[in-house]
């Protein structure tokens, strides 16, 4: 994972610092949202966010690039997004909740109303919340449609 403020982290370290990072202050609202985005080239360059929002105060973020074959199909390149959101989010929750500790995820899915993306909201929406997340679409899917979305250009 990376970070524009802690520089390269294992996974575990990004966990570590998640935690510290809500540990500093109990007191505050916090959103914990996963997403993903996609940009097509010679190959289809995928970008997973970590966003902890501490609500009113700012935030931190992690990411990771992936390199795929490419994938033009809208409705597999968003489902595959998805997938990898949903893996992000198990694997964070469970590193999590060594501690007893429970926690609010979201995934955020880069699709919307208008286009393409539309027809295939209602699957994606009741895959992520099948598997026990909030989910959110355009306009308001910040981690995937505005964070994943800088780094996968």
């Amino acid at each position: 994972m990376k970070s524009i403020t802690f520089g390269e982290v294992s996974f575990s370290r990004m966990c570590k610092i998640v935690e510290d990072y809500i540990s500093n202050e109990k007191e505050s609202q916090y959103n914990i949202t996963i997403g993903t985005d996609s940009q097509n080239y010679d190959i289809t360059k995928v970008v997973v966010v970590v966003s902890i929002w501490r609500v009113g105060k700012g935030g931190i973020f992690f990411y990771d690039i992936k390199k795929v074959n490419k994938i033009t199909n809208i409705g597999q390149k968003l489902f595959y997004e998805t997938s990898l959101s949903i893996e992000m989010a198990r694997k964070l929750e469970i590193y999590l909740q060594k501690d007893n500790k429970t926690y609010d995820m979201s995934i955020h899915v880069d699709a919307g109303n208008n286009g393409l993306s539309s027809s295939v909201i209602p699957e994606i929406v009741g895959w992520v919340k099948g598997c026990g997340f909030n989910c959110y679409t355009k306009p308001n899917s910040y981690a995937a449609s505005s964070i994943a979305n800088r780094y996968s250009k």
